[in-house]
Formats: structure tokens, sequence, C-alpha cells
């Protein structure tokens, strides 16, 4: 159903997202990916190495990986595609937003929400850039 291929961003390092294989429809579960959580307060050593960008909030106390392919989605502001956080069995489960085409790649909003457009943290970065 997904696959991991050459993201259609630009500019960015490794330049790698999710595309879907076939057509998926909205609301169908894309994928179920386990999470390693671990305490807010580990999460300090965690800043000092670039796995920092990769990790999700989990909770009000927890930070978590996310496996599968759940690290490897890439943002956008209008997303086609949503993570619920499942805890009973510990996984981000995502959906699709909208239907996906085969062969479109499969973007979240790393705000947590389809409609949030909170600036996020590269997003910030480049703006002090400018």
């Amino acid at each position: 159903m997904i696959e991991v291929r050459t993201s259609t961003l630009e500019n960015e390092e490794l330049n790698r997202g999710m595309f879907a294989t076939r057509d998926i429809a909205k609301n169908e579960l894309i994928h179920q990916a386990p999470v390693i959580p671990y305490p807010n307060s580990e999460h300090v050593h965690i800043e000092k190495t670039r796995l920092a960008d990769y990790a999700f909030e989990y909770g009000e106390n927890h930070t978590a990986f996310v496996l599968g392919y759940g690290m490897m989605f890439n943002h956008s502001y209008e997303p086609n595609a949503n993570y619920v956080i499942n805890f009973e069995h510990h996984t981000f489960d995502f959906y699709a937003f909208t239907d996906i085409k085969a062969g479109e790649e499969v973007f979240i909003n790393y705000n947590g929400f389809v409609d949030e457009q909170e600036l996020l943290w590269f997003d910030q970065e480049e703006e002090k850039e400018e």
C-alpha cells in the first residue's frame, strides 16, 4: 500500500518520503506503527542528536519514536493523511484524510491535527533566516 521513494520535497537532505503504491480511500488505515515511548525527562539527551527531529509527543509525560514507516512520512500544512495515537496498542495509526492516488506522496501535519497551521520548528528557523 505504501513504500519509501525519493520525496517530491526540495532541499531535504535525505529526500525520502512515503508514497502510495495503490489508490487509498479516504479514512482507510494506511499503516499501524509501533512506538518506543520514553519519559519526557529523557528527551534532553535526544535533543543532542538528529533523532530529536523524528520524535513525536506521546501523551502528556512521554515522547516516542514511531517505528515501521511512521517516522518516514513528510510534513504538509495541507496533508492527505492523519494519525491517531492508539495508547491501548502503543501504535500510531495512520489514516487517509483524503483519497490518495497511486504514486502520490503521503503527507501528515506534524502539528498533530490536519488543520493546525502553527509554524513548526524548521519553518520558524527558516523564517528567522530571511
